[in-house]
Formats: structure tokens, C-alpha cells, sequence
């Protein structure tokens, strides 16, 4: 097929006739953006200098777009709209502190991390076969380079004595860690997942600008950007021959279990930093698809130098840790006390050789650009070989005679920060020298000289540029590639075939390679393609069998628990201030305006104050009935001191972010949804302008989160697995029930009215001259509404017994009808149900816990519809049990302390 020239693209119908289809390879070339700034450019294959002519296009182009056909190039737009919902639907997702636009639900303000939609872009990085032999020759080679300086550095360090390395840069790199010299790695291994990010400079040759190699990421966003990716060009993907990933992660993960003392019966976990990580979407990501567990480091414990997995079941051994935690945080034993994120004894346990971590703790300081002028040297003297993938150039300014040599040129380099930053050291952002005036110019010379080692020169260089799909166009942007190496577990490595392009967000912007998602910069799909035959393997889940069923178990992490078991309790709780923050501000009203009598303030207050509604310093309901309404809508805010609505809105928020991986894209977003839009509603109806304080619309807010507290609620009970991580979600909702309606029937029963008693049937109540002129508060005609409107139980009350106010069926429907989801009869029975199942493999143990908790329909009905003390004495003991049945929970099963012995001190 004849390419048509430039001056023929004009004459190109606009709707060719049904026996002329239009060219696709015409139709790409005619919407290619020119790029003739004397960058490389992926699309063309060539570099184009102003006044060049347009290159055609490269020959891997020709058959991707090719492929497709012209309705291929037809539907790109379309595409690029199915890519843009596909990653919506998977939840993926950039966690940034900064700005970008937030998730649905999400508000700049929110105390969680923004949660930026995954940037994907639409064409995938191409790369030839003999291209890809050279990165693959290459990055391999300097992966084996990188572990045989592990081994010397961390043992007989002779690359120091012979000055091959310098020790200032060496030994005084924050991440060097010496507590980790001359011990022996488990399996004799010290690296065991390296990237290197790449860029093609003008000349056509890939280069080296940094690697990676003490907790790379990434490994999960490559594989969801395949998984999407390739679906939108099914033909030129199979047509072209790129090769699978699958493969790659699995002899990956079956070399991590060779190097384990345990061999292919290791378990293996992956450790995150937690949800606000800002790749936490592709660590849960990767963790489901290589069939590993997810652990943040509260679930594992150091017992006797080895690692243990805190589950529900008891501590499980952890051979392998694949970890997405940096060096400083890994150990508070021996590193940085005050990390949370990390285990402590783990150091001691990786020195014992008991545990594979990948990579081991150590390694940060290889990442030190003032290195990458040393690899050649280092190199010819290890491995005996010239390395084969050239880095940038760069030039330690440590090294005396270097800086003195280049410092009239500064103008010409970036400066690179030499070390991560620390008590020790300091970093910084990389500084483009050429765009600083004269005077910051000298300026940053000066801050050289004072501290020489802390900076590194590097050569600005043209990096590659990719074509992106954008409004109709394909623009060039520059690109990077990263590209992995997984060790083989006997000393070799493998790189993944394939990566992860970072493509810059706008065209044209600064010439430097140093591009980042969390910066704004888009992530392309890699495709290498082969000459051979395309490895068909799949890590997909295929489909399952009766004895894989009847063998199958889910491991519930103890810290997993303990979110589910707060969740259900920061559901309920949520759940239970707002009803009870908007019957206390109607009744607070009614007071005010002489519809309600003021014998209620002080049972107002109480309960208010007892359940976090308002703070200890809020004005006193009975003496100033308007100041404390208004104390109690401005609590309703998160951030206000006390755990009001928003206050447990956001507790809710938070344990939703850390059980990401266990709920549905729907789940989540709902409950962000709800409590973004609980504040931002709320705050718009208290600030503002005007007299007064618009107290009906604050209630129709209140009422809004209700009824979506109301949906979380049915999507817990109807759409989760009724596993035991379930189970304990249950079991935090009863518990808080329990405990809340208990304190709230006692305090309302304790309160006293001066008012005549109810007359009930018989005249029993009415004539008891117990009562008299002081029965309980709760059964006047105020006390009884709002004893039903907390307990959600005022149209069942009505359906039963009409308009009788009377203790015995109020008391009947509240604290014995087992039929009744919010009688304490109902959620006690509940609460046994659930917590035997969840304790079924220690039935001695539940029993006996099983028996101290409250049996409600048990308590006679006429002895706690009688007066005296006896049924506010069962209240606050229920109340009481609730608590104790919580801390014995948490206990056993999230700190691990019941039933195994400890020991102190020696």
C-alpha cells in the first residue's frame, strides 16, 4: 500500500465512498502533531529538526494502526472513553496529598489523602525485538552488578579498600544500614526486585536515568494497565506478537519460595504502608493477583526471630515479605521509633535467615545518583564486563577535582540531590540550572561549595517522545520507561517483558526525564514484541474445583478484623448520634418555643453529653437552652473536639479506606460519599449569612445521613460474605447497640417527672403511690417519643399499641420482643449467635464468655415495669457486659494476648 505524500492529505475525502476505504496509516500520519524540537519520537522513529519535513511512520506503528483498519482508527475516541471507565470501575487510583482532582465523595479538606484517578493513557510504548534484547541484555547485567555490591558492601567491603567506591558516599548514605553488615541473607540472596527507569536520548539509544532498589513499585499498575489496555486493540496485540506478563510474576513469586526456608509451603505476604500509601490501589492489586496476603505492619509479630501472621485462627508463619515499606520504617526496634507502619524485631529476624525479604533492608543507598559515574569501574573489576546500558552522565561534586572542573558550567547540568533526606542529610528537588538568573545562579554555586557532597551534576539530555491520543490528534509527550528485574532465585535475574511508561501530562514541558505520577504525568501500557512464540501462561483464576472449594479458606488478618469489628461499631454509632443529635435539637426547640415541657433539659443534656453530642464545656441545657443548641450544631462538625455525627462520619471513613480491598467499589464510596457530603452540606447551612441559626435545614442534614447511614447499613448486611470477618462486623454493631440503647433507657428511666403517673390498665401504675409524683421521666408523653424515635421503634409501637403510654408494652417492645431488631432482647440473642460462630473453635471459652452476657427476655417483666432500681440496675450491667465482651474480643483476637503466655522481661 503507497503512502500518500504531504501534498496529497488534503485530497482526502472527508467521507470516502463505500468502495474507497480510507487509509488508517494516512489518516495516523495526517493527525500526528509534529515534534522538531530534536527529541526522539516513538511514532516517527526518527528525530526531526525544525524545518525538517514530517517522517513517516515507524514500522511497529504502521502495524499497530494497521491492524485496527480504519474503524479501528475510527473508535479511538471512543476507546480512550472505555479505558477512562474501565479504570473507574476497577476503583484504580493514585493516592496524591496534594492537589488533582479527588474520587467522588472525597473533599481537599478530608483528613484521608485524595484519591486521583489512575492516569491511563490509550496507546501503549512500543518496543521492537532487537530493541528489547539490548534493555533486556542490559538492565540484566546491571541487576547481577548491583547484587554482587550488595554482598561486598555488607561483607568484606573491598570495593571500599580499593577505593573503587568512595565511603563518604557509601557508608554515609542515610539508608545504608550497618545493622545489617555481615549478615546472611535468607537463600544468599540480597536483591530481588530492581527498576531502572529508561529514556531513547536523540542519538536513538535507550539510557539509564535511575534505578530502584529498595521497595520498587509500580509491578501492580503494569499488570492493570495490560489488563485494560489490551482488551481495546485485541488485533494488533495478537498480530504483533507482544508478549504476556503471567509468566514473569510467577517464576517471580515460585523464586521468592525457593529462596524461603520453608520452599514452595511458604507464605508469602506483601506489606504495604496502609491505604494513605499513595500506590496502595496496585499493592492490594498485585497482592490479589499473585494470590498473596495484604499486611500492613500490625499484622505480624516477631516471636523468637520469626514473623508470624496475626489471624483470627491464631499466629500463622510468614516466610517471604515482599514489601512496599522503605528502610527507615521497617524495624521501630532498631530504625526510626516512631514508625507504626513497620514490625518491630524484623531486622533481627531478616539477620536469623527465618524470613525472605524482598528486598532485603539495606539497599536504599544504591539509588544515590552520585553512584552512577562509579558503575563502569565497578563493573570491569566484579563482573570482569564493560556495562552494556550507558546511564546518563553525571558527576559527584564530593569529588574535588570534578566540581572544580565544572563549576564555570553549572549553568549547563541538573542538579540532583546525592541523598534522601534525614537527620543527617538533606534533599531537595531537582534544579535545571539553565532556567535560574545569574544571581541564583551563583547562589546555588556557593550553597556547592559549602556542601559538596550532598549535590550531584547530571547531563540534561532530549528524552524520547511517546504520541498520545488528544482531541483528535497525536501529540508527542515526553516519555520514560520503567522496566523490572525479578530474580530467578538461583543467583540469574529475568526482566519483565514489558513496563511502565510515564508519559508527560502536557506537551512540550521542561526537556528532563524526571517525570512522575504523583506530579501529574500519565501512565502508558509497554508492549515488547517477539519474534518467538507468545507465552500463553495466565495467573487469571481459572475455574475451581470441588476439592479446591472444600479446601478453600480465606485468611482473616487480625488487623483486617479489627477494622470490620469498627466499622460495624463506627456504622452503629454513626448511625445512633444522628438520630439522637435530631431528636435532642427538636425537642431542644420545642422547649424553647413552650411546646414541650422544661423538665426535659436536664435528660437533653444527659444524654448529650454522655454520648459526645456536645463537650464538657457546652452551656448547661436547663439554664440556657439556646446557647447549648447552638454548642450542639457546631459539634456536629468533624474537627469540633468532641465525637459527634462528623466525628464518627470520618471514623467511619477511615476504617472504609483500610478494608478497601475487602468491600465493593459501591461500598466505599458510599460511605466517602456520605460523610463528604454530610460536612460539606453542613457546613454551607452553618456559614450561612443571616439572623439565627437555620435549625430545620441542619435536621433535614441529619435526616439525609441517616437515610444513607441506612444504606451502608443494608449493603453490610446483604452484600458482604458471611465469613468471620463479617461475623465481627456484626458483632461491633451489637455491641454498640446494646451498650447505646441500654444508657439511654437507664438514663431515661432514672430521670424523674413531677407529673402524675400514666394511668394504666387496672390502675396498677396510676395508683402506686411509689410513683406518685416522681415516675420515671420516661413515661411521660415527651419521654415516650423520644425514647421510640432513638430506638427507631415509633410506628411499631403505634401498629401494637396505638397511643397507651405504659411501661409494661414500651418495655415489652424495647428491652423482650425478640422480633424486634432494636430490642435488647433481640440484639443480645444476636450478639451470642454471632460471637459462638466466631469463637467455634474454642467453645469452652465462648460458652463461659456466652454466659455473662445479658439475657433480657429473662428479666421479668413485671419486676422491671415495677418501680425501684431494678431494671436501670440490669441497664448499666448490660452496658457494662457490652464493654467487657469488646475488650475480651479485641483481646484474643486483634492483639493476641488471651491464651498464650508472655514474657516481660528477663
Amino acid at each position: 500500500m503507497t503512502e500518500p505524500t504531504p501534498s496529497q492529505w488534503s485530497l482526502l475525502p472527508d467521507e470516502p465512498e463505500e468502495s474507497q476505504a480510507p487509509d488508517p496509516l494516512a489518516l495516523a500520519l495526517a493527525a500526528a502533531l509534529r515534534s522538531r524540537d530534536g527529541h526522539f519520537y516513538e511514532l516517527t522513529g526518527h528525530v526531526n529538526q525544525a524545518g525538517e519535513p514530517q517522517a513517516g511512520l515507524a514500522e511497529r506503528w504502521r502495524r499497530f494502526f494497521a491492524a485496527g483498519g480504519a474503524a479501528g482508527w475510527q473508535e479511538l475516541s471512543a476507546k480512550a472513553l472505555r479505558v477512562q471507565r474501565r479504570v473507574l470501575e476497577d476503583g484504580a487510583s493514585y493516592n496524591v496529598h496534594s492537589d488533582g482532582p479527588p474520587l467522588p465523595g472525597q473533599e481537599a479538606e478530608s483528613s484521608l489523602p485524595l484519591a486521583r484517578h489512575w492516569p491511563l493513557e490509550l496507546l501503549p510504548m512500543l518496543i521492537e525485538p532487537q530493541e528489547w534484547a539490548q534493555i533486556e541484555a542490559g538492565i540484566t547485567q546491571r541487576a547481577r552488578l548491583l547484587e554482587a555490591v550488595m554482598a561486598d558492601i555488607y561483607g568484606e567491603r573491598s570495593l571500599l579498600q580499593r577505593g573503587l567506591l568512595p565511603a563518604s558516599l557509601v557508608l554515609a548514605h542515610p539508608q545504608y544500614l550497618r545493622g545489617m553488615h555481615a549478615a546472611k541473607p535468607a537463600g544468599g540472596v540480597h536483591l530481588h526486585v530492581l527498576a531502572f527507569d529508561l529514556t531513547r536520548c536523540a542519538d536513538g539509544q535507550w539510557r539509564v536515568v535511575g534505578q530502584r532498589t529498595q521497595a520498587a513499585s509500580g509491578l501492580g499498575y503494569v499488570l492493570e494497565n495490560r489488563l485494560i489496555i489490551a482488551q481495546q486493540f485485541p488485533e494488533a496485540f495478537r498480530q504483533m506478537q507482544v508478549q504476556r506478563l503471567a509468566a514473569s510474576y510467577r517464576d517471580f513469586i515460585q523464586a521468592l519460595m525457593t529462596l524461603s526456608p520453608a520452599g514452595e509451603r511458604s507464605r508469602v505476604a506483601l506489606l504495604t504502608p496502609g491505604p494513605r500509601n499513595e500506590t496502595y490501589f496496585e499493592q492490594a492489586f498485585l497482592a490479589r493477583y499473585l494470590g498473596i496476603t495484604l499486611v500492613e505492619g500490625a499484622d505480624l509479630t516477631v516471636r523468637a526471630d520469626k514473623v508470624y501472621l496475626k489471624t483470627l485462627a491464631g499466629l500463622e508463619r510468614v516466610h517471604v515479605i515482599l514489601r512496599r515499606v522503605d528502610d527507615t520504617w521497617l524495624d521501630p526496634l532498631e530504625l526510626r521509633p516512631e514508625s507504626i507502619l513497620g514490625v518491630p524485631g524484623l531486622l533481627q529476624a531478616a539477620r536469623a535467615g527465618e524470613v525472605v525479604i524482598a528486598n532485603v533492608p539495606g539497599a536504599g543507598w544504591l539509588e544515590s545518583p552520585g553512584l552512577a559515574a562509579f558503575w563502569p569501574g565497578v563493573a570491569e573489576q566484579l563482573l570482569g564486563e564493560p556495562l552494556l546500558l550507558p546511564a546518563i552522565q553525571s558527576w559527584w561534586c564530593g569529588e574535588e577535582s570534578a566540581w572544580r572542573n565544572l563549576r564555570p558550567r553549572l549553568a549547563e547540568f541538573i542538579v540532583v540531590p546525592t541523598f534522601a533526606a534525614s537527620t543527617t542529610t538533606r534533599s531537595f528537588n531537582p534544579i535545571v540550572a539553565a532556567e535560574l538568573s545569574d544571581e541564583a545562579l551563583w547562589e546555588l554555586a556557593q550553597r556547592i561549595d559549602a556542601d559538596p557532597t550532598a549535590y550531584t551534576l547530571q547531563a540534561r539530555v532530549k528524552p524520547t517522545k511517546q504520541p498520545v491520543w488528544t482531541r483528535g490528534a497525536l501529540e508527542p509527550r515526553v516519555a520514560v520507561l520503567l522496566v523490572f528485574a525479578l530474580t530467578d532465585g538461583h543467583g540469574g535475574w529475568k526482566v519483565l517483558p514489558g513496563g511502565l511508561t510515564r508519559v508527560a501530562p502536557r506537551r512540550d514541558p521542561l526537556a528532563d526525564a524526571w517525570l512522575s505520577i504523583q506530579r501529574g504525568s500519565l501512565s502508558a501500557d509497554t508492549w515488547v514484541m517477539t519474534d518467538g512464540d507468545v507465552d500463553a501462561t495466565t495467573l487469571l483464576p481459572q475455574p475451581l474445583q470441588p476439592a479446591d472449594l472444600a479446601q478453600s479458606h480465606w485468611t482473616v488478618t487480625s488487623r483486617a478484623a479489627e477494622n470490620l469489628f469498627w466499622l460495624g461499631r463506627y456504622t452503629e454509632r454513626a448511625e445512633n448520634s444522628a438520630r439522637l443529635a435530631r431528636h435532642v435539637i427538636e425537642a431542644s426547640v420545642m422547649v424553647q418555643r413552650g411546646a414541650m415541657p422544661a423538665r426535659m433539659m436536664p435528660l437533653l443534656d444527659a444524654l448529650a453529653r454522655r454520648h459526645g453530642l456536645v463537650g464538657p464545656q457546652a452551656p448547661d441545657a436547663a439554664e440556657d437552652p439556646r446557647a447549648f443548641v447552638r454548642a450542639l450544631l457546631a459539634a456536629l462538625l468533624p474537627g469540633s473536639g468532641v465525637t459527634s455525627v462528623g466525628w464518627n462520619l470520618r471514623a467511619l471513613q477511615g476504617c472504609a479506606q483500610a478494608l478497601r480491598e475487602r468491600l465493593s467499589p459501591e461500598s466505599w464510596r458510599l460511605i466517602h460519599e456520605t460523610a463528604a457530603q454530610f460536612e460539606q452540606h453542613l457546613r454551607a447551612v452553618l456559614d450561612r449569612p443571616g439572623p439565627g441559626t437555620p435549625v430545620a435545614d441542619v435536621l433535614n442534614v441529619l435526616s439525609r445521613a441517616d437515610t444513607h447511614l441506612a444504606a451502608i447499613t443494608g449493603a453490610q448486611t446483604d452484600r458482604m460474605t458471611r465469613d468471620d470477618g463479617w461475623r465481627l462486623l456484626s458483632i461491633g454493631r451489637q455491641v454498640e447497640r446494646l451498650s447505646f440503647h441500654a444508657e439511654v433507657l437507664a438514663e431515661t428511666f432514672e430521670r424523674r417527672s413531677a407529673e402524675p403517673a400514666p394511668a394504666a390498665r387496672g390502675g396498677s401504675l396510676g395508683d402506686d403511690p411509689a410513683w406518685g409524683q416522681a415516675h420515671p421521666l420516661a413515661l411521660t408523653e415527651d419521654g415516650f417519643s423520644l425514647l421510640l424515635g432513638v430506638f427507631d421503634s415509633t410506628i411499631t409501637y403505634r401498629a401494637q399499641y396505638q397511643a397507651r403510654r405504659e411501661a409494661a408494652p414500651l418495655l415489652h417492645l424495647l428491652v423482650h420482643d425478640t422480633d424486634n431488631p432494636r430490642s435488647l432482647a433481640w440484639v443480645a440473642r444476636t450478639l451470642r449467635d454471632r460471637f459462638a460462630k466466631l469463637a467455634r473453635h474454642d467453645p469452652e471459652w465462648a460458652a463461659d464468655i456466652a454466659a455473662q452476657l445479658p439475657v433480657p427476655e429473662a428479666w421479668p417483666l413485671a419486676d422491671i415495669a415495677a418501680p425501684g432500681t431494678v431494671l436501670v440496675d440490669h441497664l448499666h450491667q448490660a452496658a457494662a457486659q457490652a464493654a467487657e465482651l469488646s475488650s475480651l474480643i479485641s483481646q484474643r483476637y486483634f492483639a493476641h494476648v488471651i491464651g498464650a503466655e508472655q514474657r516481660v522481661w528477663q
